[in-house]
């Protein structure tokens, strides 16, 4: 019987769920097992244990202390993905009568408007649709009589990102699914941040919420409790069963984000690595850019070939070199290198690599 070749350690440049540390699946490997030395499983334990509660109180003061959440604000775990925020925030924020105003930056902000437009109205301040996303929009009065402003700070299919947040004179409710914990931000800036966990937080299964308390209570309708925010967080997350090992890994890469010295050393590693990725499509005369320069995405480069002809020959490379998910998404075509925080350096050195060598042997 002919033995299976085990893969090498891979470079994973996927768009989610994302790469995430060896240690992170060491401990969590281990805790399928055996967690904590309870003698159970950590996907059997009950999720009123005290050991499991203690793992939610933990994941929720490291949020606190990685992004330091200010007081007058709640960390809460959900289910649903990012995408059912797309109708619990203005289920809870957009009251009748009264106006949301959104940025239609990309597919995900796109989608986002028009959820809130089955709750409620909806006024689109920008949009770059028209030139496939390929920038984000910056022109745009805010209007002071809408209930928020919701912005999308990065967006994964189209590799673009927002840099600088504008001064708002209303709540900003931002979706950072695939951007959070890679940059420093002041939380006390907006009012509601979400973001599914599968980028940059953990495994895909969980939601995290940062929501500003004093915004909560101002609509008159009737919620279900799952969809109403302040009944999730009077439950401690735990209103109902929760996504017990999705919040523990995400607790694990948490306390493995502190030990690397928290959001400020990642982000100067992330900032390295899209540098020098860039660095390398603009110098090869066999790539190129998708987007506009100043708001080209650290967590998702998408870059093409000027001969489209080639561009499975160099897949197929990559592909040899142990680089996967670097196929781009259909809109945009070409290439993805998503680079979230737990993707080493080595592995996008790796990719230039190839992608030098490929020029070598195709100009």
């Amino acid at each position: 019987m002919q033995k299976k070749t085990i893969k090498a350690m891979m470079h994973n440049f996927g768009p989610g769920p994302c790469v995430l540390p060896q240690e992170v699946f060491k401990q969590a490997s281990q805790a399928v097992l055996n967690f904590n030395g309870t003698g159970l499983s950590i996907l059997e334990i009950s999720h009123r244990a005290p050991e499991f509660e203690e793992v939610v109180k933990e994941a929720e003061r490291l949020v606190k202390e990685l992004l330091n959440v200010p007081e007058g604000y709640s960390v809460i775990f959900l289910q649903g993905g990012a995408s059912l925020q797309f109708s619990m925030v203005p289920i809870n924020l957009l009251a009748d009568g009264h106006t949301a105003a959104y940025v239609d930056s990309g597919a995900w902000a796109n989608k986002a408007l028009k959820e809130a437009k089955l709750i409620g109205n909806v006024n689109v301040l920008a949009s770059s649709k028209e030139s496939n996303y390929s920038f984000i929009p910056k022109d745009y009065s805010i209007p002071e009589d809408a209930a928020y402003l919701h912005l999308t700070s990065n967006n994964t299919i189209y590799g673009t990102e927002l840099h600088n947040f504008p001064k708002s004179p209303i709540p900003i409710v931002s979706d950072m699914s695939s951007d959070i914990f890679s940059r420093q931000i002041n939380v006390a800036d907006f009012g509601l941040i979400y973001a599914g966990a599968q980028k940059n937080i953990g495994p895909a299964g969980v939601t995290l919420v940062i929501v500003k308390n004093d915004i909560l209570g101002k609509v008159d309708r009737k919620l279900s409790s799952m969809l109403d925010y302040k009944v999730q967080i009077d439950g401690g997350s735990m209103y109902n069963t929760p996504p017990v090992f999705s919040i523990y890994v995400a607790m694990l890469n948490l306390q493995w984000l502190k030990s690397k010295g928290g959001v400020a050393e990642i982000e100067k590693e992330n900032i390295a690595k899209a540098r020098a990725l860039y660095e390398e499509i603009d110098r090869n005369p066999l790539f190129k850019g998708t987007c506009a320069i100043e708001d080209r995405s650290r967590m998702n480069v998408c870059f093409v070939m000027e001969n489209p002809e080639l561009e499975k020959p160099f897949l197929k490379l990559a592909e040899s070199r142990d680089i996967v998910g670097l196929k781009g998404h259909r809109s945009v075509g070409g290439f993805r290198a998503s680079m979230y925080n737990a993707l080493p350096i080595t592995s996008v050195h790796v990719l230039i690599d190839a992608m030098q060598e490929f020029a070598e042997n195709n100009v």
